[in-house]
């Protein structure tokens, strides 16, 4: 094989790689049969790859010839039944186990045919098989895309590429040797852009579910423009939060804040000082408060309109839940801001240095779309920046009001927009929100 060609085929099981490695993880976090189907269809094409290739420890050509031909047969229907899944077209158990059992009975039946011709028209008779069910593939593609459904568009461009690489690597089978090098390119290519259009296809269904988890889990109160709880039920939650601290003992008396007197003890705290948060009282359950406050979505709204204002909220949250640990819990709080919760504080450092994280991630420039028509979508796209602000409250005190935290929290994330680290905490001694400068690394 020539080097060239290594380097293609290089490029499409790197694809393959990527894409098993993806079903895993999709796997770990229990979208099981998304994930099998995507680590099924890339071990199932790759093997295909690898026979016709000659990968196969098989020296004698008959026997090679009559082994690719089944190969050919049983991953062809594999990737058919695989295909119709991802359509949807098997949606009762009646209809899954009619499409197993004719693709079955099809798939042996064309196999026992085979026997009665010689290895190479075998071979040649399980690659026509093979071919003429991917045409029917993509004609069920066709006619779901034509019926309505988006995802059927990326099926019929998938079967397309699939089977220009299967000719490709039927030419290289039955001309074993003699082909030249831009078939091999071709049939590399063309094997890739199938892995990489059934990876979009089954990653939509694969964020559908997601989706789906979280309307479930959610019900009424789920936001669609951030994907969070709304803002009511945010507020719900961090009422069940307070009223089940009040509810817990707590031993001795504690403070809402960072303690003034504990403050004293490390010097003079001020708004003018740099200050360093001193640990909260060790009696009772500390609560970590966070409100993250985006100052210019009204200007937003009022120079580009509604649709640019939910594009920035949902690329924000977006940016906050991949920011933010699976342990802290968040969701929409008012029409500008988000609210997460870390229910037993035990290092405020911990909850410091993340928002400075958030306040980093939420502030960097993104390019949203000004308009709703799709076809002057690229042409109406402005650059913008949040202005953000992160509001930062210890709480210990049991007999705490949510409605009073989250307010004051509010209010300090609006505050620490004048600041140069655009996050500010409650200084117990002042009474005034003063800024959090970033803590240097021990």
């Amino acid at each position: 094989m020539d080097k060239l060609a290594f380097g293609f085929w290089g490029v499409y099981f790197g694809t393959a790689t990527l894409m098993l490695a993806g079903s895993a993880l999709g796997f770990s976090r229990s979208l099981h049969r998304i994930s099998l189907n995507a680590g099924l269809s890339a071990t199932a094409s790759s093997f295909f790859v690898i026979a016709f290739l000659g990968g196969l420890p098989i020296e004698e050509e008959n026997t090679l010839a009559r082994v690719l031909a089944h190969i050919a047969m049983l991953v062809s229907g594999f990737l058919a039944y695989l295909l119709f899944s991802i359509l949807g077209l098997l949606r009762g158990r009646k209809g899954r186990l009619q499409t197993r059992l004719a693709l079955t009975v099809l798939v042996l039946g064309v196999m026992a045919a085979g026997w009665l011709l010689p290895p190479v028209p075998s071979l040649a008779l399980g690659l026509g098989f093979a071919w003429t069910l991917g045409v029917v593939a993509l004609a069920v593609s066709l006619r779901s895309a034509y019926r309505g459904d988006r995802l059927a568009w990326t099926a019929v461009l998938g079967v397309f590429f699939m089977l220009l690489a299967m000719l490709g690597l039927g030419w290289i089978a039955l001309v074993r040797g003699q082909e030249p090098w831009p078939v091999h390119a071709v049939s590399a290519l063309a094997g890739t852009a199938y892995l990489v259009t059934m990876a979009a296809a089954l990653w939509t269904r694969y964020s559908y579910l997601i989706e789906l988890h979280q309307v479930m889990a959610l019900g009424p109160s789920y936001d669609p423009v951030t994907r969070m709880r709304s803002h009511t039920e945010t507020g719900q939650m961090v009422g069940d939060i307070f009223r089940r601290g009040r509810e817990e003992p707590t031993g001795s008396d504690a403070a809402g804040t960072p303690d003034a007197d504990e403050a004293g003890e490390a010097g003079e705290v001020g708004a003018a000082a740099d200050p360093a948060p001193p640990a909260p009282r060790r009696s009772g359950t500390v609560v970590g408060v966070m409100v993250v406050s985006i100052g210019n979505l009204y200007t937003l709204e009022r120079l580009h309109g509604m649709a640019a204002v939910n594009h920035a909220l949902f690329v924000c949250a977006g940016r906050l839940r991949r920011a933010v640990p699976a342990y802290i819990e968040m969701g929409r709080f008012s029409a500008d801001g988000f609210v997460l919760l870390l229910r037993d504080c035990k290092d405020s450092g911990q909850l410091i240095r993340l928002a400075h994280e958030v306040e980093a991630r939420l502030s960097k420039s993104v390019v949203l779309n000004t308009s709703l028509d799709a076809a002057r979508r690229e042409s109406e796209q402005t650059r913008w920046r949040a202005e953000i602000g992160v509001g930062v409250l210890l709480v210990s005190d049991p007999a705490a009001r949510a409605s009073s935290v989250l307010a004051a929290c509010k209010a300090m994330s609006r505050t620490a927009m004048s600041y140069a680290s655009r996050v500010a905490w409650l200084d117990q001694t002042s009474g005034e929100a003063v800024e959090l400068p970033v803590l240097e690394a021990a």
